[in-house]
């Protein structure tokens, strides 16, 4: 299978991978303030399952250190944080408004401290090598122009030992749910963006940007491949969203 499918496709349009990593930052940009709700809305909440769900997976401990990769707002982060309070945990997201609002977040949690902010690329992450004993990334790894390179990215940064996991909307195994699906994906979700957030494009693009990403065995091969090893999956609510999981030998 050619590496990095994905990197010219930008929902249903055809794109080249700069303009497509351009495009991304562009979406959050617009999207930022109102990230957290519209996950809300969106999932009727149920996120917040799935995220508590993945967190009991990883069981967090103290003494490790922590990448949340594309976890701007610092949902996955402050989840940690309130298992392990004495983990250090690196939030890295392209961007850097995203951030903002994580900072801000903790701040109001009075958190000043525990947490590393950290503006950078899945596809380049500005960190050593062998440098995390956990690599985690929700609703973000469909977004990243070149999947094969972030998942070797996370590799390469893991430990010897270090486990990976990715929580993601994905593919649902149910025809008569994955009809019901579609239909409020594509019908309601664009227009629940019009309104609260003031962007229908940004989540059209969300919508048609998870049709895109890859099926679960498919990604669990791909992972495979960039040396993420046992690689599994775990799928949740039928597999509108699944945990993916692996570990660098």
């Amino acid at each position: 299978m050619q590496a990095n499918p994905e990197s010219t496709q930008f929902g249903e349009k055809h794109v080249t991978p700069d303009e497509k990593t351009q495009a991304v930052r562009g979406v959050f940009d617009s999207v930022a303030d109102n990230y957290d709700l519209m996950n809300d809305l969106m999932s009727g909440g149920i996120h917040r399952l799935w995220k508590d769900r993945l967190v009991r997976m990883i069981r967090p401990k103290p003494g490790l250190k922590y990448l949340d990769v594309a976890g701007g707002t610092g949902d996955i982060a402050f989840r940690i944080h309130k298992k392990a309070p004495e983990a250090a945990i690196t939030v890295c997201d392209l961007n850097e408004h995203m951030l903002d609002v994580g900072r801000s977040r903790a701040i109001d949690k009075a958190w000043l401290g525990g947490f590393d902010w950290v503006t950078g690329n899945a596809e380049d992450l500005p960190f050593p090598d062998n440098s995390f004993d956990v690599y985690t990334i929700a609703f973000g790894l469909r977004n990243v122009t070149r999947i094969d390179t972030a998942l070797a990215e996370a590799a390469r940064v893991l430990k010897p030992g270090g486990r990976f996991f990715c929580l993601e909307f994905s593919h649902v195994q149910e025809p008569i749910i994955a009809k019901a699906y579609d239909l409020f994906s594509f019908k309601v979700i664009p227009r629940i963006g019009k309104l609260v957030a003031k962007d229908k494009d940004s989540y059209q693009y969300l919508v048609e940007s998870i049709r895109k990403f890859p099926k679960q065995k498919d990604l669990a091969k791909r992972m495979e491949s960039a040396g993420l090893k046992n690689a599994g999956f775990t799928n949740l609510s039928a597999g509108i969203a699944t945990i993916h999981f692996g570990i660098k030998p």
